[in-house]
C-alpha cells in the first residue's frame, strides 16, 4: 500500500530519520508512536507530501485516497453550517447536487430530450454514490462525535477550536478513504466520543495511522504498533500493551547479548595486553586487535522510562471532611448543571470526575475550589485544608521571562534547588533544560512546568482539570506515578482512561443534574456502566463502611449550634489550637534529630548515636501518638457542628 524505504529526513544538522524502512499494508491498525521530538507528525507530513525526504523513496499506488487529520486544521474556519462542512468530504456527490438542480431549472423553461437524458444521467449517478443518503451520513457521524441537532445547523466560526476539530474528523471520516492518518484524534474529545471513535475506527475497512497519547484508546483501536526511535522504525506485531512486553523482552536479549560482548571484549584485551610486547606473540596480538575493530557492537540499553524521585510534603493533616456541599444548585442561561446536588470528599478520597462535556465537570471543580461563587446551597471546605489548583488556564500565568528553575524558585521558596531539579528531573526537564525560559517552551513544556508547580504546593487536597493535554505518555506515566505515592487528598478531571484507573479509587459523575459516585477504580466503572446500559435499573454499588468506620457516614447538616455546644465547641478549639502548637514543637525536634542522625560525624561516638536514636524514637512516637489524639479532637469538633 505504501512503501518507505531508506527514508533519511534531516533537520539542519540532526536526521530525525536514518535510512528508515516501514511498509504499510492494506486493512493494518497502526499505532505510530515515540518520545516527543522523535518525528511522528513530520513522518506523517512526509507521507502525505506535505515535506520532502532527503533521501531515500515512498512509493503508494496512483489512485490511493489518504483523509489526514493534524492539529493545524485548529485555525480552519468557515461561515457554513457544521453539516455542509462536513458533507464537503462528498465532493462528487456535491457536484452532481449542484449540476442536477441547474438541470431541473433548465427544464422549466427549456423541456427537451437532450436535457432529460442529461439529468437521468446525473441522477442514475447520484444514486449510485448514495448520494440522497450523505446528509444522514454527516449527522450521524456529527452526532457520535458529540454534537447536537440544534449544534447542526449553526456555523462552524461560532464553535471554540476543539469543537471545529471534531468537524474536521467527521470530514475526514466521512471521505472514508484508503487510509486514514490521524494526529492526536482524541485531544479535543470527551470520554462518549472517544468511546464513538474507537468503535467506529475498529469498523473501519482500509488502513489506519494513529498518532496518539491515549494508551488505551490504542490498545482498542491498532493491531501494529511502530516505535520512532534513534532515526528509525521498529515494528511490533500488536497493539500497545503487546509493544510494552515485546519491547522489554528485545532489551533484555540486548541487555544479555551486551554483557556477553563486553566480557568476551575483556577478555581479548587483555590478551592483546599480555601478548603485545613480545615479539614472538606480536602478529597474533594484531591480527586479535584487527577483529576487535572489526567487530560489530552491540549497544547497551537506553533506559527512558524515567521515574519519580521525590516525594510529596505537606504540613498538616485535613480533617475527615475535606469538602462539604449541599443543596448546590448551579445554572447557566442555557442549561441547568446541577439541582440540589449533595457530595462530600473526604480524606484519602482520590476521585476521578468523569462525563460528557457541557455536563458541568469544570463547573463543579471551580465550586470545590472556591473559584466559582455563583451558585446556591453550601460548599464548605474541612480543617486544616490546603488545596492547589492545576487548570489549562493557568498556563497564561506562567512568567515568560522566568527560566523554568526560576519559575519554581518563586512558587516553592522552601525547596531546595537540589530538590526542585529533582522534581523538574521526574517532568522530562534535565541538564540545561531548566535554564531555558518559559517563553520558548512549547505547549506540552508549558503544562509540565505548571504541573510541576502544583505538585511542589504545601496542599494536601489536590483539584486536577485535564492535567495531562499536551503530555506525552512518559509524562503522564510520570504523574501516575506522582499521585500513586501522595497521602493527601484529590480530584480530578481527564479524559485519559488508562491515567484515571491508576489513579482514582471513587469515580463520580453527573447524571439527572445529581453528584452520583461510583466506589470503585475506572475499569470497575466501565464494567459496571456497561451492564446498566443493559439494565438501566442496575444501582449504583453501596460502598463498603472503612475498617476504622462503625456506620455509614451522614451528610453533615449545616445549622447553628446550641448554647451549650457552643461552649464545648469553643473549649475543643482551644484544645485543638494547643494541641497544634505541640505537634509544630515535636515535629521541629524531630526534624533536628533527623539531621542529626544524618550527619556522618555522629557515626564516629557510639554512645551519642545511641542516646540521639533513643530520644528520636521516643519523640517520633510521641509525635505520632498525638496526630491521633488531634485526628480524634478534630472529629468531635466537626460533629458538634454538624
Amino acid at each position: 500500500m505504501i512503501a518507505i524505504n531508506n527514508l533519511t529526513f534531516e533537520i539542519g544538522a540532526r536526521a530525525l530519520y536514518d535510512e528508515a524502512n516501514w511498509h504499510i499494508k492494506p486493512g493494518e491498525k497502526i499505532g505510530l508512536i515515540g518520545a516527543n521530538g522523535t518525528g511522528k507528525t513530520t513522518l506523517l507530513k512526509i507521507i502525505t507530501g506535505e515535506y520532502s525526504p532527503t533521501s531515500g523513496t515512498i512509493s503508494m499506488a496512483k489512485d490511493l485516497t489518504m483523509g489526514y487529520l493534524n492539529q493545524d486544521l485548529l485555525s480552519y474556519s468557515s461561515d457554513k453550517n457544521i453539516v455542509h462542512v462536513a458533507m464537503e468530504a462528498f465532493e462528487r456527490q456535491n457536484q452532481l447536487h449542484d449540476e442536477i438542480e441547474a438541470l431541473l431549472q433548465k427544464l422549466e423553461t427549456d423541456y427537451t430530450e437532450d436535457l432529460l437524458h442529461k439529468l437521468s444521467d446525473k441522477q442514475h449517478e447520484f444514486e449510485l454514490l448514495d448520494g440522497y443518503n450523505i446528509e444522514y451520513k454527516a449527522h450521524e457521524i456529527l452526532a457520535g462525535l458529540g454534537f447536537t441537532e440544534a449544534d447542526c445547523s449553526r456555523k462552524l466560526s461560532t464553535f471554540s477550536g476543539g469543537w471545529r476539530m471534531r468537524v474536521m474528523l467527521a470530514k475526514i471520516l466521512l471521505q472514508a478513504p484508503d487510509i486514514l492518518l490521524l494526529d492526536e484524534p482524541t485531544n479535543h474529545l470527551d470520554l462518549p466520543s472517544i468511546q464513538w471513535l474507537e468503535d467506529y475506527l475498529k469498523a473501519f475497512s482500509g488502513a489506519i495511522v494513529i498518532v496518539s497519547h491515549d494508551r488505551w484508546f490504542l490498545d482498542r483501536v491498532i493491531n501494529r504498533t511502530v516505535e520512532a526511535r534513534k532515526g528509525k522504525l521498529n515494528v511490533y506485531a500488536g497493539n500497545y500493551t503487546f509493544y510494552l512486553e515485546e519491547k522489554a523482552m528485545r532489551e533484555e536479549i540486548q541487555r544479555g547479548e551486551f554483557k556477553n560482548q563486553q566480557s568476551k571484549i575483556k577478555q581479548e584485551e587483555r590478551l592483546i595486553e599480555r601478548f603485545r610486547a613480545k615479539a614472538t606473540k606480536a602478529k597474533m596480538a594484531q591480527s586479535r586487535i584487527k577483529m576487535l575493530d572489526k567487530l560489530e557492537r552491540v549497544d547497551d540499553v537506553d533506559d527512558d522510562n524515567p521515574s519519580v524521585n521525590f516525594s510529596f510534603r505537606f504540613s498538616r493533616q485535613s480533617g475527615r471532611h475535606v469538602v462539604t456541599m449541599e443543596h448546590i444548585t448551579k445554572k447557566y442561561p442555557a442549561i441547568d448543571i446541577l439541582d440540589n446536588a449533595e457530595a462530600i470528599i473526604e480524606k484519602g478520597d482520590k476521585i476521578a470526575l468523569i462525563g460528557a462535556n457541557g455536563k458541568g465537570k469544570s463547573t463543579l471543580l471551580r465550586i470545590i475550589a472556591g473559584a466559582d461563587k455563583e451558585f446556591k446551597g453550601t460548599s464548605l471546605t474541612g480543617h486544616n485544608v490546603t488545596q492547589t489548583f492545576f487548570a489549562q488556564h493557568q498556563l497564561e500565568s506562567l512568567h515568560l521571562e522566568n527560566q523554568v528553575l526560576q519559575e519554581l524558585q518563586a512558587f516553592a521558596p522552601k525547596h531546595t534547588e537540589t530538590e526542585l531539579r529533582s522534581i523538574l528531573g521526574s517532568f522530562l526537564f534535565t541538564g540545561d533544560d531548566v535554564f531555558k525560559k518559559i517563553k520558548v517552551l512549547s505547549g506540552g513544556e508549558k503544562s509540565r512546568v505548571a504541573l510541576a508547580k502544583a505538585l511542589t504546593a504545601d496542599a494536601n487536597f489536590l483539584i486536577l482539570d485535564e492535567p495531562t493535554n499536551h503530555l506525552d505518555m512518559a509524562s503522564v506515566n510520570i504523574l501516575v506515578q506522582a499521585l500513586q505515592q501522595y497521602e493527601g487528598t484529590l480530584i480530578v478531571v481527564s479524559h485519559d482512561r488508562y491515567f484515571l484507573d491508576k489513579v482514582a479509587n471513587k469515580i463520580w459523575f453527573i447524571e439527572d443534574q445529581k453528584i452520583k459516585q461510583y466506589p470503585g477504580t475506572y475499569v470497575e466503572y466501565e464494567e459496571w456502566s456497561s451492564k446498566r446500559k443493559l439494565e438501566p435499573k442496575a444501582a449504583i454499588p453501596t460502598p463498603q463502611p472503612k475498617k476504622e468506620e462503625k456506620k455509614e457516614l451522614e451528610p453533615i447538616k449545616l445549622h447553628q449550634p446550641s448554647d451549650n455546644k457552643h461552649q464545648q465547641l469553643k473549649k475543643l478549639n482551644t484544645d485543638l489550637s494547643k494541641m497544634e502548637e505541640q505537634i509544630a514543637g515535636l515535629e521541629l525536634l524531630v526534624k533536628q534529630l533527623e539531621s542529626q542522625l544524618a550527619d556522618d560525624k555522629i557515626y564516629t561516638d557510639p554512645t551519642k548515636l545511641k542516646e540521639t536514636n533513643t530520644v528520636y524514637s521516643q519523640k517520633k512516637a510521641e509525635l505520632e501518638q498525638i496526630q491521633q489524639q488531634w485526628e480524634t479532637l478534630a472529629e468531635q469538633i466537626l460533629e458538634l457542628e454538624a
